[in-house]
């Protein structure tokens, strides 16, 4: 038997709760982690309060990134073997002491990480690199302006952007996050609740705007998000609220700009795969370099999920929240 993070319904963060389950069998093209931690992630949030479609055929459960050990592969599997150390992005079910990753969403964990620091890395890396890199291209000497400074996707993306040489512009909600994003390698900090970021996005460009944005807001920024970027740039959405919503199409024929938007649990297998090798090939290698550093905010023990679900809800976080495992203590 294995342990898992279970609800029985949507509601508040207290409906988690710790149950007994049967172990996961991996199919003859995935391995089963022992799972030292997992990340918690807004998606998971959402799910619990009955607001995110899950993709079907996912693993029950809460929880889309782990660190741990290989206990079993698939018949098919030739790339990982048992007993290495691995995060993976998963579909679901990571928020237990097992869980089931395709082979081709597992990653080594970057020399010098601890379990816990390569349990908050796979779906921000992946949400990142697949948006900045994958789809808007950024370069050194471009400009990125990253919405949500203090959260775990924004903490890493400050990070990656400077990594590769992109001037940053980032927003957050308080004093202390903005100075934290500075401290993570932006170039503009903005309080959004205390400031204009577009003004702001706009001086400190001289005027021209971004290359891209990383949105988490979603329809209520849209158009001011929109006045911020540069001919051919590009406004990637993730999250936040959705809805019916009107633009002029000219703001960004005239510019040759463009809207994306993107989930990264719902894409298909070979997408995902893709993302993956990317992430693994060109990230990776910045993380064991000192370039990139997971940023945790707070460690709980798996069975206090909900009081990880209570912080994150809560607002009050720098980067990632954390689950952990006693399977395997210390690390």
């Amino acid at each position: 038997m294995s342990s898992a993070i279970r609800f029985a319904h949507p509601g508040p963060p207290d409906v988690l709760h710790l149950a007994q389950v049967d172990r996961p069998v991996p199919g003859p093209h995935d391995v089963r982690i022992e799972v030292a931690a997992a990340g918690v992630n807004n998606a998971d949030l959402l799910e619990r309060r009955g607001h995110y479609p899950v993709p079907p055929n996912a693993p029950p459960g809460l929880g889309l990134e782990v660190a741990g050990i290989i206990t079993a592969v698939g018949g098919e599997v030739t790339t990982w073997r048992l007993g290495d150390q691995v995060c993976a992005l998963v579909a679901g079910g990571g928020y237990a002491t097992e869980a089931i990753a395709p082979a081709a969403q597992v990653m080594p964990i970057p020399t010098g990480l601890t379990m816990i620091e390569a349990a908050a890395l796979p779906e921000v890396a992946c949400t990142v690199y697949s948006n900045l890199a994958m789809i808007a291209r950024l370069t050194a000497g471009q400009a990125v302006l990253i919405h949500g400074a203090g959260g775990g996707i924004g903490s890493f993306a400050i990070q990656w952007a400077n990594a590769i040489g992109a001037r940053v512009i980032t927003t957050a909600g308080s004093a202390a996050k903005t100075q934290a994003a500075r401290d993570l390698g932006a170039m503009e900090a903005v309080n959004y609740r205390t400031d204009d970021f577009v003004a702001a996005t706009l001086d400190a460009t001289d005027g021209r705007g971004v290359d891209a944005i990383l949105d988490i807001v979603g329809t209520t920024y849209l158009r001011r998000n929109m006045e911020c970027l540069a001919d051919d740039g590009h406004l990637l959405i993730i999250g936040g609220s959705v809805g019916p919503v009107t633009f002029d199409l000219w703001d960004l024929l005239s510019r040759r700009a463009s809207i994306s938007a993107t989930l990264l649990r719902a894409r298909p297998a070979h997408q995902k795969a893709a993302i993956v090798a990317g992430v693994t090939r060109d990230v990776l290698p910045l993380v064991e370099a000192g370039k990139i550093r997971a940023v945790v905010d707070t460690v709980f023990p798996l069975a206090e999920a909900s009081l990880a679900h209570e912080l994150l809800e809560s607002g009050r976080t720098v980067g990632k929240v954390v689950l952990e495992t006693s399977r395997h203590q210390p690390w």
